[in-house]
């Protein structure tokens, strides 16, 4: 992880010097002092303990040794953003049997090709460590993805109309929905349509339209499907009225009750569930996404997973996947969690499907709940106490800074009995952190998982938070703490799965509807958003030695750009696209350029 303190580190860039990367010598024969570099040796390390440096070891080894052989893979002139300790920028990389086994210039990779090397000429783009995403709600979204309409990028209300009348043509009487992910601040409008809007675009259709977890159009085919009307309404759920009293579709709610809510929506087949699955992970890949952290969800139970576990038994799972079990059972979470996880020991599964603890909600009592009673915490603490001892990753959903210490709490006495940092278990969202529970964190060895949540929400957190915005989050600050760090989206009900455009507001923090919030103090530069959203991310899934990085031994995840992150105007971040994204060393994604290396 990036330590802000730490003096710069001069970019070297091996582009002018092709042979520098690659060292030909025996493995067997030589001393450390050889294989490693002097930035990686023990002494430039004092707290860098006997198992890391093992596994430094063994990677030095291995690509050593797989050197002498011929490569699968070789990707030439290009702008090779490695992200390694010394921010090189290199020319040529070569891929064995998923692994990278060669970074540097272009006539350093003519020993490693070979009559079956696959070629791929970049034509100078810039190629990115494959980005992952250290919190998002991916397979929950993968099921309904390919019966679902979405709004993300939409910027007019017209055009968000035309994309439900396209899914109605597509889909005669079918449910219409469009299940999160959008803002009325994205429309040139600035506002969200009209029941008589959705009603003309879809009149034959039950519509859903759902606004982050806060509110509802239904259309009355919907309603009467469901048997909800504005005088007949869910526990939880408000009818919106205009001025004169009559009803205008919306419907309000909290995110149990909207959830509830959207649970009683017909679901999707399993072959939508596969299809849909498969579709939006080659969306994933388009944007240069190759692993993702998800933390389960809401309307997301243990048979949902099937889709993911097919793609997976089938080997056609196109990105990386970490995920942890978010508790269902209101009241018997404990029993959910011991039922289940003897099945699931942590870290069970391979380089592609692998479990990665419980949360993002570990009991229905302290969800949102900013003054726990003493019961909600006793609850809390004796499942965080028994998922210590069985060695269990916790990440745990929490908004506001002024009632974490309740959580932190908790966390501490864990930790006298059972030390947590080996566990990296991790907080969500908290975009209000403040230094005091950073250095708590620190201490710990918790760590935060930070999205782009201000980017479609910022308008309506200034209105609340006032000048305290202008640090939120406050990235730059965890970073100085030594807090480990990871970059992602919570997406896609309340936020757009678009990386870019989430590293575009790291940058500039602005909102969708352009309006700036977070000041210069708490910017990163390009480098350190980029790390965030790479080996950050990697850090909590236990994998920032594995990938993260463009570096000999680690797996060949990465993605080519059609533009330059690192140079481009900022406001052009946003757009950016994959053209080729390799995921250990297999092209999951090629636009029409590179659609021979698929």
């Amino acid at each position: 992880m990036i330590k802000i303190t730490t003096p710069p580190v001069a970019t070297r860039d091996v582009r002018a010097h092709p042979a520098a990367d690659v060292r030909r010598f025996s493995c067997l024969s030589a001393p450390a002092s050889l294989l490693l570099p002097p930035s990686l040796l023990p002494l430039s390390f004092p707290g860098l303990n006997m198992r890391k440096l093992l596994a430094i070891l063994v990677i030095s080894c291995w690509a050593t040794s797989a050197h002498a052989q011929k490569a699968d893979l070789v990707v030439t002139n290009a702008r090779i953003v490695t992200l390694d300790p010394a921010s090189t920028i290199a020319q040529a990389l070569a891929v064995r049997e998923g692994r990278i086994v060669a970074v540097g210039g272009n006539d350093a990779m003519d020993g490693l090709i070979g009559p079956a090397t696959r070629r791929v000429d970049a034509g100078g783009r810039t190629i990115i460590p494959g980005l992952i995403d250290s919190h998002i709600h991916a397979v929950r979204a993968g099921l309904t993805y390919a019966t679902e309409v979405n709004w993300i990028g939409a910027k007019t209300i017209p055009e968000a109309m035309e994309r439900l009348r396209q899914a109605a043509k597509a889909r005669p009487a079918s449910w219409i929905i469009v299940a999160g992910g959008w803002s009325e601040l994205q429309f040139a409008e600035k506002r969200r349509p009209t029941l008589t809007e959705v009603m003309s675009a879809v009149p034959d259709n039950p519509a859903y339209i759902q606004l982050f977890y806060s509110a509802v159009l239904m259309t009355p085919k919907a309603q009467q499907t469901l048997g909800i009307s504005s005088d007949h309404l869910p526990a939880g759920i408000t009818a919106e009225r205009a001025a004169a009293g009559e009803a205008t579709g919306w419907f309000n709610g909290s995110i149990v009750s909207i959830s509830a809510l959207f649970d009683r929506l017909p679901r999707p087949t399993f072959d939508d569930n596969v299809a849909g699955t498969r579709q939006f992970f080659t969306e994933l890949n388009r944007l240069g996404i190759t692993g993702i952290v998800d933390p389960g969800g809401f309307s997301i139970y243990t048979s949902h997973y099937a889709a993911l576990q097919k793609l997976w038994r089938e080997k056609s799972l196109s990105v990386r996947v970490a995920y942890s079990l978010f508790a269902q059972n209101v009241g018997a979470e404990f029993e959910e969690y011991k039922n289940l996880t003897p099945f699931l020991p942590m870290g069970f599964g391979d380089d592609m499907l692998r479990f990665n603890g419980i949360g993002e909600r570990i009991t229905g009592a302290m969800y949102n709940n900013n003054a726990p009673d003493a019961a909600a915490k006793d609850k809390f603490l004796e499942i965080v106490r028994w998922a210590a001892k069985q060695g269990l990753t916790v990440t745990i959903h929490w908004q506001e800074d002024k009632s974490v210490h309740q959580l932190l709490d908790l966390y501490e006495e864990v930790n006298k009995e059972t030390p947590i940092a080996p566990l990296r278990w991790s907080i969500a969202h908290l975009d209000n952190t403040s230094p005091e529970t950073l250095a708590r964190m620190k201490a710990l060895g918790i760590g935060w998982t930070m999205q782009d949540a201000m980017y479609l929400g910022g308008d309506r957190i200034v209105a609340q938070a006032g000048e305290a915005a202008r640090t939120m989050p406050p990235i730059v600050t965890a970073l100085r703490a030594g807090v480990h760090v990871g970059a992602g989206t919570d997406a896609h009900r309340v936020a757009s799965y678009n990386p870019f455009v989430a590293l575009q507001w790291m940058l500039d923090g602005k909102t969708v509807g352009g309006r700036s919030t977070r000041g210069p103090d708490e910017t990163p530069s390009r480098e350190d958003a980029l790390r965030l959203y790479t080996v950050g991310s990697a850090w909590f899934c236990f994998d920032e030695t594995r990938r993260g990085t463009l570096e000999t031994g680690k797996l060949a995840d990465f993605a080519i750009l059609d533009r330059d992150f690192m140079s481009v105007p900022v406001e052009q971040i946003g757009a950016t696209a994959s053209v080729l994204t390799v995921v250990g060393g297999k092209a999951v994604y090629a636009a029409d350029a590179f659609a021979g290396t698929k």
